[in-house]
């Protein structure tokens, strides 16, 4: 399943832009400010319906203008092929179709690549707080587990409901002998949510560890999941209750999975707060590596990467070992902003932006 073209229309600076989309690895060569980031995000946008930098789409249309729209062409196997299209306007808001037909979600349609996203903000994976690292392993589990994608939101929804009405109990208002079917709704979905996260977890430590090691982050890695709780649903809630009093008196549930922790280690200490600026890329990238060989590996199609100044802060050695993995296999774009960041090997395709940009009269960031 491979892309095989790109049009974006009125997409933030860019206008009137197509780019086919010809190798297994593409580099996009450009200075900054020239529109590389807007044309991945672009791509992702078209194949997700959604950015990954803002969660507001009307950020994506220029201003003075009334939309942004994109098309995606996607090759499912040899000479069939499917077009995806995602727009969003100030008046009528998000609209996607697949093949001319309309759709809900483009994320729900066949047929198209799953995708991983490096850009510099996305080091708050690694960087930021246990939340943050939360939400990205949930992903993954939506992705290598679908029917159990559903495990966070029950969780979500249940825990919500229990932390107002502790908060109606605090005040006076409600009593606690209205809390046993949300202690059970959270307990039961938490142990299901903890469980998951943890087999997760262990199916990406092994591959996290041998990627680490592959694209050069030189020294002992580790992968591992703290539960914020005990793993099986009647612990889960017999704990809420001995926590019942103080939880009363801050007004939320201060215990569950909703406190997880998802450690990367680096040399026996947290890669976040410890390990420089490049070493923190690699590892992210070795996380990326790891959740796409654990995808392969259950039987699901090699995901799509787009990797945003990936490059700069790698020396030339960790550049030509990414650039291998990257060509082992799957379809990956990349940006930088000078050519000679890009190893010429493995059968890269350059693509200048100046060359894309050349009478479609879209510039800028």
């Amino acid at each position: 399943m491979l892309v095989a073209s790109l049009s974006a229309d009125n997409f933030r600076s860019l206008k009137n832009v197509e780019m086919p989309v010809a190798g297994r690895v593409t580099a996009i060569i450009g200075p900054n400010g020239a529109g590389k980031t807007n044309l991945i995000e672009a791509l992702y946008f078209g194949l997700t319906g959604k950015s990954f930098r803002t969660a507001d789409r009307r950020d994506l249309i220029p201003f003075g203008d009334s939309y942004a729209r994109v098309k995606v062409k996607v090759e499912s196997e040899p000479g069939i092929s499917h077009e995806f299209f995602s727009s969003t306007s100030r008046s009528e808001g998000a609209r996607f179709a697949m093949d001319g037909a309309p759709i809900d979600r483009v994320a729900a349609a066949g047929f198209r690549p799953m995708i991983s996203v490096f850009s510099p903000d996305r080091l708050e994976i690694v960087k930021g707080p246990p939340a943050t690292r939360r939400a990205h392993l949930d992903a993954f589990i939506a992705a290598r587990w679908p029917s159990r994608s559903g495990a966070r939101t029950k969780f979500g929804r249940a825990l919500a409901q229990r932390n107002a009405l502790l908060t109606r109990i605090q005040k006076g208002m409600s009593s606690t002998s209205e809390l046993a079917p949300w202690d059970q709704q959270v307990a039961e979905s938490g142990a299901e949510l903890g469980q998951t996260r943890a087999q997760a977890v262990e199916e990406l430590a092994e591959p996290f560890r041998s990627s680490s090691a592959e694209i050069g982050l030189e020294g002992e890695v580790g992968l591992e999941y703290r539960a914020g709780a005990v793993l099986d649903a009647a612990g889960l809630e017999a704990g809420l209750a001995e926590r019942l009093d103080n939880d009363v008196r801050h007004g939320r549930t201060t215990w569950g999975p909703h406190h997880d922790e998802i450690r990367i280690d680096f040399n026996g200490r947290q890669l976040r707060r410890f390990g420089s600026q490049g070493q923190q890329r690699l590892g992210l990238l070795a996380l990326f590596f790891a959740e796409r060989q654990a995808l392969i590996d259950g039987g699901a199609p090699i995901p799509m990467m787009l990797l945003d100044d990936v490059m700069s802060e790698l020396d030339a050695g960790r550049r030509e070992r990414l650039v291998a993995r990257l060509a082992e296999g799957g379809q990956t774009l990349i940006t930088a902003a000078e050519s000679d960041l890009v190893p010429d090997t493995h059968g890269i395709e350059a693509v200048l932006m100046e060359d894309l940009l050349a009478g479609a009269g879209g510039e800028g960031q």
